[in-house]
């Protein structure tokens, strides 16, 4: 520990992301990265992009993502926000909507990044239990939070709420900033986008990283009133105006104006984890309902740890956590159909005791 460290960088735990190994090869089911390459368009347009002029910065403001997100959305440029990735949007928040010492609320069992960023700002959270059911507890927050974050679908589990309940749920909190992480939205739920005309206090966060398959460029965006998304540009511009390269604001652009291909890889996904769930299902596997782009399971037979250890030694990493509650289930991300099919062979294997 260094001398020269502040008391924020010696207290704060900080995120840890999924494993990124280079010791071999392996069937890589634990970040929930698309199994499938983005769209040959997206390729097109990097290809002209850095035949370009890479010299100039890049536009701040991404102008062109932007319009090509509310063209694809039919919401107005002004309420869009784009950044380097959702992870960075959704740090951004902190500070642009809190004060030290203000109070948020978000899941007790969800994206684990959201107590990372409150205790890097200063903002204090209460989280709240999940259901039994794993499905997210939208009449428990706290009345006197300023802000309440959540997952839909919730992460790790896959579980979405109804745009109905996202609703009722605006209804009751118009006091507060309500925060929608909608990163697996594209697989199954529903988004709530159509809200925000209506209510000024929603804010939705999505990514290019999972259902158009651009993990490797970082670029997220936020969609909301005019006033939250002002917000937003000015933290972001008092510390780093040129957050998006230009070969990100390319690939974005034409990944998100290319919905065939976008329905086309979204649709294999998901007869994919219908499929995969159906057969761990028969194996005994207790199988969450899930409408994102992984399955969140676990075995009486044997644990979350031990099938962990077990899938890595076979050249196949899933995901582990540790948390009270969940720390029997295992998250597998949504592979191709051969990549899910050596996963159940060697799952069926451990059960029956091979």
């Amino acid at each position: 520990m260094s001398m020269f460290w502040s008391d924020t960088a010696r207290n704060i735990s900080p995120y840890i992301p999924g494993e990124q190994p280079r010791d071999r090869k392996y069937i890589k089911l634990n970040t929930n990265e698309n199994p499938y390459p983005p769209s040959p368009k997206v390729l097109e347009a990097i290809t002209r992009e850095t035949c370009g002029d890479l010299r100039l910065y890049p536009d701040p403001e991404a102008s062109s993502v932007k319009n090509a997100v509310s063209d694809y959305y039919r919401i107005h440029p002004d309420e869009v926000f784009v950044g380097n990735g959702s992870d960075e949007v959704l740090a951004l928040c902190f500070p642009a909507f809190f004060n030290r010492g203000d109070m948020i609320s978000f899941p007790e069992i969800t994206y684990s990044f959201y107590p990372v960023f409150a205790n890097l700002f200063g903002v204090c959270y209460q989280a709240v239990p999940l259901n039994e059911d794993f499905t997210v507890n939208l009449d428990e927050f706290p009345a006197h939070a300023k802000g309440i974050l959540i997952a839909n679908p919730n992460a790790p589990t896959g579980i979405a709420a109804g745009l109905d309940e996202i609703e009722n749920f605006l209804k009751k909190n118009r006091d507060k900033l309500i925060i929608i992480d909608e990163a697996y939205v594209d697989f199954g739920a529903e988004s709530a986008v159509p809200l925000i005309e209506d209510y000024e206090n929603l804010l939705i966060i999505q990514t290019f990283s999972k259902s158009r398959a651009l993990a490797g460029l970082r670029i997220g965006f936020a969609l909301g009133n005019v006033n939250l998304i002002e917000a937003l540009n000015r933290v972001k511009n008092s510390f780093n105006s040129y957050t998006v390269d230009r070969i990100a604001q390319a690939a974005a652009v034409a990944a998100i104006k290319d919905k065939d291909y976008f329905n086309e890889i979204c649709g294999k996904i998901i007869r994919t984890r219908e499929t995969t769930a159906h057969k761990l299902v028969s194996l005994g596997f207790k199988v969450l309902p899930s409408s994102a782009n992984f399955l969140f399971v676990s075995h009486d037979k044997i644990s979350g740890g031990e099938l962990f250890l077990k899938l890595k030694a076979d050249g196949i990493l899933v995901r582990h956590f540790d948390t009270k509650g969940i720390e029997n289930f295992i998250r597998i991300s949504v592979g191709t159909d051969e990549e899910m099919d050596i996963l159940v062979e060697r799952l069926a294997c451990y059960i029956n005791g091979g």
